[in-house]
């Protein structure tokens, strides 16, 4: 073989093993965009008309794809939703991760995870009608969501007894269902300034009690 030939069989295969990772990646990054699309236009159609108003020809015609395309996706509305539903909680538990980690010590990670976390409460009031409401809560996502922020709390909480900045003779179990009971009254709050002042009464019941 020549050394042109060489060179030339050397660049055809350099463009046959590099190009197939570059049409992955890119396919892949479309389907993303794709699914992150009709997420977020099915939860906006929701909102503004109703879990049983809304349909897969309507999210296809909103997003911008054909409805063959949505189906590979999705086989309905609901599971559109439970996807949306999921990415949300996700989020938020991520949020939440990373507000503890950049937080100083004890005292103040558990007080930022908390204000944190009834600001989600707060910002999330309004986005469901009763309807999908109460069809999000049937998610199994949403019971090991909770089980997962109330470790988190209670593990917060028993850091912060440790450290002796809050109270120690209650289990951390008990406080951090305190808390989270507390701090769901937030989705009621007017502004985020009545959030903020309700966690500062929350905080003030883990006070040690002299």
């Amino acid at each position: 073989m020549s050394t042109s030939s060489r060179s030339v069989s050397r660049s055809v295969t350099t463009y046959t093993r590099a190009v197939p990772k570059l049409w992955t990646e890119t396919i892949e990054a479309h389907r993303h965009a794709v699914r992150d699309a009709t997420l977020d236009t099915a939860a906006e159609l929701v909102a503004e008309h109703g879990l049983r108003s809304v349909t897969m020809s309507q999210i296809a015609e909103e997003t911008g794809i054909g409805r063959a395309t949505l189906y590979k996706y999705f086989p309905d509305v609901e599971a559109i939703l439970l996807a949306w539903h999921e990415r949300q909680i996700s989020g938020h538990l991520a949020h939440l991760a990373q507000v503890r980690d950049q937080a100083g010590d004890a005292g103040e990670r558990l007080e930022a995870v908390l204000e944190a976390y009834a600001l989600i409460s707060h910002e999330s009031r309004g986005h469901h009608d009763t309807e999908l409401a109460a069809f999000l809560h049937r998610d199994e996502q949403v019971g090991r969501a909770q089980h997962q922020l109330r470790d988190m709390i209670r593990h917060l909480l028993r850091e912060a007894a440790e450290a002796g900045v809050l109270r120690g003779d209650i289990a951390p179990d008990e406080l951090a269902g305190y808390c989270l009971h507390a701090l769901g009254a937030a989705s009621s709050l007017p502004s985020k300034a009545a959030v903020r002042r309700l966690v500062a009464v929350t905080l003030a019941g883990l006070q040690p009690p002299y």
